[in-house]
């Protein structure tokens, strides 16, 4: 009993001590950087609204896509494709009816 009693005691003191060194001590906060600040020469562009959306309109895409694998015209003149070929399809025996 003597030696729990001891523990505890020896449990608080060591709690006492930790909120005395939080309470003394100097904390170091971690400060964030000021936000950007934007240049007072268009103000007006942060009050647009955003363009309006059509349904089933066209992307405009700069520069214009190109195909991944060039036509075969393209290829006989020496263009080569973007991507690999495909790999060939793993195929199994067929199936035995019962």
């Amino acid at each position: 009993m003597l030696l729990a009693s001891a523990l505890v005691a020896a449990g608080f003191a060591l709690c006492g001590l930790s909120l005395v060194q939080l309470r003394a001590g100097n904390p170091q906060v971690a400060q964030a950087t000021q936000p950007l600040q934007s240049s007072p020469a268009a103000p007006d562009a942060q009050n647009k609204a955003p363009a309006e959306s059509k349904p089933g309109g066209e992307r405009p895409t700069t520069p214009a896509p190109e195909p991944a694998r060039p036509d075969t015209q393209a290829q006989k003149a020496g263009a080569t494709p973007v991507l690999p070929p495909a790999p060939a399809e793993k195929t199994a025996p067929p199936i035995k009816e019962r």
